[in-house]
């Protein structure tokens, strides 16, 4: 018997958060035959970011029972089951650190869905819950909210059932306790770390960086790196001292300061990192017809890329949408296999390219209009993201197609001005990888905006 739940909180400091809202299904491995629903008071105060992500708000939690009343069910409806969740290990935490507030001792075996769906559906470009189970086509309402939550984690899991025929995955998956005591000087570092977007700096004793990494939540992802089991961590979390960090507010510039940092320094956790943060890209060439044809290939140097892919299935996804987007035909972007029309011809929603029907000339605006907006080469830009402050903005300056570097700006300055911009950028190295950062970054971030140099 399994116990699917999912938990909102306050927010806050580790360890000090409280619990707003609670989902449990009670699931017995073909359909869920018990539940509990609930919001709770937590009596401390909403992170205003959780208010903004959950939408719960301390005006809804006043009448809320408090989790001592309803403590008792919680304790009846899980009992003799296994814990289900998405990141099992947060939620577990949180229900022990309830009771254990009360005095009670709070012990159950778990099941953490993000480690089975890394087992057994290999290659997501995400496991977040969110864009997860949008690739597999489940259905989720009230993201962010406990019971939208912990239902798709109840489809996820019977998908999960399924896929595991043997059973051995998820038998060897179960932990008797997945809560680990973090160490007193894990917990001082955690409590010196903010909750914002950056870089970081793990150190061991004399100083010597073992690891760079970047997060959107700095202090979070650090817990997570302290409180992992595998190899890697547990060698970590025996040598770490200190964590030092630079706030970024951008995502973006995280992304390309990290990525130049572990190539500078190269930090001992890093190296078994690959080479290169991209597998694949796009490439086009004319077919002895004229018309421009694309194709996802494996990422290769010596070649002209227009964009590149952490992945194959991030490339034919995004392929995939751009024959749509741009009313491309099938067979000359290599997603149908044909010798004569490929299959939108047959519905009427390709022009005929592929059977020379419709010019080249015609067909290949199109394309190169495709290219034109996912590749930034010869172009001349200034990339503007959030900055550390809320007066403040980043600026990641291409120049020709090169990307010459970055830096932080008040919203006071005019960006386009060619002696504020040479003021304000750190020159950065431009190679492939930050090159794959910022094509990528573009592409999943449709509304930053751009400004366009002379």
């Amino acid at each position: 018997m399994y116990a699917i739940l999912d938990i909102e909180t306050t927010g806050g400091k580790y360890n000090e958060e409280g619990i707003t809202e609670i989902a449990i299904y009670k699931y017995d491995g073909h359909e869920v035959v018990d539940q509990f629903i609930s919001l709770i008071n937590p009596e401390r105060e909403i992170q205003p970011f959780v208010v903004n992500l959950t939408g719960i708000n301390s005006n809804m939690l006043r009448n809320a029972p408090k989790f001592y009343e309803v403590a008792k069910r919680i304790v009846e409806i899980t009992e003799d089951c296994i814990l289900v969740a998405h990141n099992a290990q947060f939620d577990y935490r949180i229900l022990c650190t309830e009771f254990r507030r009360l005095g009670f001792q709070y012990d159950r075996r778990s099941l953490c869905t993000v480690e089975l769906s890394k087992d057994l559906i290999p290659d997501q470009p995400s496991y977040s819950l969110g864009k997860l189970v949008r690739s597999l086509g489940i259905p989720v309402t009230d993201r962010h909210r406990a019971s939208g939550d912990a239902l798709a984690t109840v489809k996820l899991f019977k998908i999960l059932l399924d896929k595991d025929t043997s059973k051995s995955i998820i038998q060897q998956s179960i932990r008797l306790n997945p809560k680990r005591q973090l160490e007193p000087k894990h917990l001082d570092i955690i409590d010196s770390l903010p909750s914002i977007t950056g870089v970081y700096y793990i150190h061991k004793a004399n100083g010597d960086i073992i690891y760079i990494g970047k997060s959107n939540n700095i202090k979070k992802r650090i817990n997570q790196h302290f409180t992992a089991t595998n190899q890697k961590s547990k060698k970590l979390q025996a040598q770490v001292t200190t964590v030092t960090y630079e706030a970024t507010g951008s995502e973006l510039v995280a992304l390309l300061k990290e990525s130049e940092e572990i190539k500078r320094l190269r930090p001992i956790f890093n190296r078994a990192l690959r080479r290169s943060v991209f597998t694949h890209a796009l490439y086009s060439f004319k077919d002895e017809n004229d018309y421009i044809n694309l194709k996802i290939d494996k990422a290769d140097g010596r070649k002209n890329a227009i964009t590149t892919f952490s992945n194959r299935q991030s490339g034919k996804s995004f392929i995939t949408k751009a024959v749509e987007d741009y009313n491309l035909c099938q067979k000359l972007a290599d997603l149908y296999k044909t010798k004569t029309s490929c299959f939108n011809y047959d519905i009427k929603t390709c022009e005929g390219a592929c059977i020379q029907k419709e010019p080249s000339e015609s067909y290949n605006k199109r394309v190169e209009a495709l290219i034109e907006k996912n590749s930034y080469s010869n172009k001349n830009m200034v990339i503007i993201d959030k900055g550390r402050d809320i007066d403040e903005r980043s600026a990641i300056l291409i120049e020709n197609g090169i990307f010459k570097g970055l830096g932080f700006f008040s919203l006071n300055y005019q960006i386009n001005n060619k002696e504020v911009l040479e003021s304000i950028i750190t020159p950065m190295q431009n190679n492939r990888d930050s090159q794959h950062i910022i094509q990528n970054y573009l592409r999943k971030n449709k509304r930053l905006k751009i400004v366009e140099l002379d």
